[in-house]
């Protein structure tokens, strides 16, 4: 089997707390999280963060520029903090970028050929954010993917359900935690 990361993205208080349809993701992601480590596969966190001022935020880019102009996600933010249900433990890696992408502004992929990582296990919020900036950099960078469908999640439910059963197939596995947990148990 590939040399294997499990990337747990964006799953920070300010972004958890916008998705409040679904008890399950959690949950569900903890289990995947649990999985990871019974296998030995290395969890890393993925999280967006800025300095203070957010200088790195240019006013043109459109969608960032709000959360500076409302200073989010700086140092000190409490919504910047990885939601303590799915919280690191001791070894576990947490990752910075300043973008929508895991690779953006981020040292990720020195981490992952520190590590002699190949192949990536995708989960995070959203799944048309982050989860899909990142499925399709990784892609060209040649990593093998396996998207978790249920350890994603989006604020529209029909671009979920687009983006798992039609765009991520042809880059990806998709897969239920259950079913990847499963599988590695194997």
């Amino acid at each position: 089997m590939a040399n294997s990361a499990i990337l747990v993205m964006d799953v920070q208080r300010g972004i958890t707390d916008r998705f409040t349809g679904d008890d399950g993701y959690l949950p569900r992601l903890r289990d995947a999280v649990a999985a990871a480590r019974t296998a030995g596969i290395p969890v890393l966190y993925v999280v967006i963060g800025f300095r203070a001022g957010h200088p790195e935020i240019s006013p043109r880019n459109k969608g960032f520029s709000a959360l500076a102009q409302a200073g989010g996600f700086a140092a000190g933010d409490p919504g910047a903090e990885i939601h303590p249900e799915v919280a690191p433990e001791p070894g576990d890696v947490v990752v910075t970028k300043k973008r929508v992408s895991a690779f953006a502004g981020s040292d990720l992929e020195m981490v992952l050929r520190a590590r002699g990582i190949d192949s990536l296990v995708l989960t995070g919020i959203a799944t048309s954010g982050v989860v899909l900036s990142t499925l399709r950099q990784a892609a060209d960078l040649d990593y093998g993917l396996t998207v978790l469908s249920d350890g994603c999640l989006d604020s529209d439910p029909e671009v979920h359900r687009v983006l798992t059963e039609k765009v991520f197939p042809r880059q990806a596995e998709v897969v239920t935690v259950k079913e990847w947990g499963t599988s590695l148990a194997n």
